[in-house]
């Protein structure tokens, strides 16, 4: 038997509206007439840094949220509505010191020369602490918001035609991942050079051309954006099955995949790792966390009884991607420490009710791990990269002549999402 003691695990937690049940608006610690302000969000981010917490994911959007994944519902019983996710970032950003800010970006009709430097401006008004989580959209309602293109409707997942429109999309979020890095690193570190004496503020051989073109892009750069002081924030992506787990693979340095037990969180890391040697980053480290939706409680039955009652006032037992889980801090850490067996390096806990479940993941289940020697006791880094243990990388375009014109003024240039429709 091995008296090896087990990695410390990574913890994040996903912010959405009052909590991911549909009917966590209704409890009485949810706050839901401050959903829309500042301070409902800096509290719960305030919450999420006093557990230690490696970073939180914001929920985002390009359509109103709804109970049919693939398109719009007309109810009025639950959350509708949200703020611009890097926005509240951004504002949250100054008001905490040590955790991650990793907003959700939806890429499938955005511009990704607009997001390089959204993320990169968070990098620096967060002091290296910004990521981002990059998600497809495959509804028809949400392209209709934008008029640049059709999507075709589809009922779900299964069918060739369906698989085909998503992979696609997918392709195309993975080239648009690419055009993001090569933006960030458009600029060489130490590219401003500030002199007064002699009038440079910019150094032009170090801001670079990255003419990237595909089926999807075609952008010129350089950003206007300086390098980011983390060089590359951390990109992350959700993954249910084979497309999207390319996608982790090819681009993400955290991935977030929805197992139901060890056996198949260990199946679906193995297909990952296998698609990561394939895409030539064998060397590099990606995460690969499990989400779970959580009721958290001193008693598993009143977890449960909670669990059931949100349920009756939704009108239906609420479902998702995820495993849910209802029970106690401990029964929990049991589980998390059953799936880090399987390989995975950290978890993505969804709050069911965020005003409850946050508060009972910082001050319960984080001790529980610590007594468990699982998790920190002290943030041990100053960068979201650095509490993930990840280097900060190298700028391609800096290691030596790279052939590539200088760029020849620090102004914005083309970038355009090539025709797709």
């Amino acid at each position: 038997m091995s008296s090896t003691p087990p990695a410390p695990l990574h913890l994040a937690v996903a912010l959405d509206g009052t909590g991911w049940h549909p009917a966590s608006w209704r409890e009485p610690v949810a706050r839901p007439r401050e959903l829309f302000t500042a301070g409902y969000w800096t509290d719960l981010v305030a919450e999420a840094e006093r557990g230690l917490l490696d970073f939180v994911t914001i929920e985002d959007g390009l359509g109103l949220q709804s109970s049919h994944f693939l398109e719009p519902d007309d109810r009025t019983d639950q959350v509708r509505g949200r703020l611009d996710a890097v926005l509240v970032a951004a504002r949250i950003a100054p008001l905490s010191r040590h955790i991650g800010l990793v907003p959700t970006a939806v890429v499938t009709h955005t511009e990704p020369f607009h997001l390089s430097k959204a993320v990169a401006t968070l990098d620096y008004v967060s002091g290296g602490r910004a990521g981002v989580r990059v998600q497809i959209s495959a509804r028809p309602a949400d392209a209709a918001h934008f008029g640049r293109r059709t999507l075709p409707h589809i009922d779900g997942y299964e069918t060739p035609g369906a698989r085909e429109s998503v992979t696609e999309l997918f392709d195309e979020a993975a080239d648009y991942v690419e055009v993001v890095r090569r933006l960030w690193d458009s600029w060489e570190d130490g590219a401003e050079i500030r002199d007064a004496a002699t009038g440079r503020f910019i150094d032009r051989d170090k801001l670079h051309y990255i003419d990237f073109e595909s089926r999807h892009f075609s952008v010129r750069g350089p950003s206007i954006t300086p390098r980011p002081p983390q060089g590359q924030p951390v990109v992350s992506s959700l993954a249910h099955w084979t497309v999207p787990n390319q996608l982790v693979a090819r681009q993400a340095d955290v991935g977030y995949i929805t197992p139901h037990d060890a056996e198949q969180a260990r199946a679906t890391l193995a297909e990952i790792r296998a698609e990561q040697r394939a895409a030539g980053r064998s060397a590099e480290t990606v995460h690969v966390f499990a989400d779970l939706v959580v009721f958290l409680d001193d008693e598993q039955t009143t977890a449960e009884a909670r669990r059931d009652r949100l349920d009756s006032a939704a009108g239906e037992p609420y479902t998702g991607d995820a495993r849910i889980f209802a029970g106690t801090p401990a029964q929990l850490a049991d589980l998390l420490e059953e799936f880090q067996s399987a390989g995975l390096t950290g978890f993505r806990l969804r709050p069911a009710v965020l005003g409850h479940d946050l508060p009972a993941i910082s001050r319960s289940l984080v001790p529980e791990l610590q007594r468990r020697g699982l998790f920190r006791r002290a943030y041990e880094a100053d960068t979201l990269r650095g509490l993930l243990g990840l280097p900060r990388p190298a700028n391609r375009y800096a290691s030596g002549p790279d052939g590539r014109e200088p760029a020849p003024e620090p102004v914005a240039p083309a970038a355009s999402r090539a025709a797709t429709a």
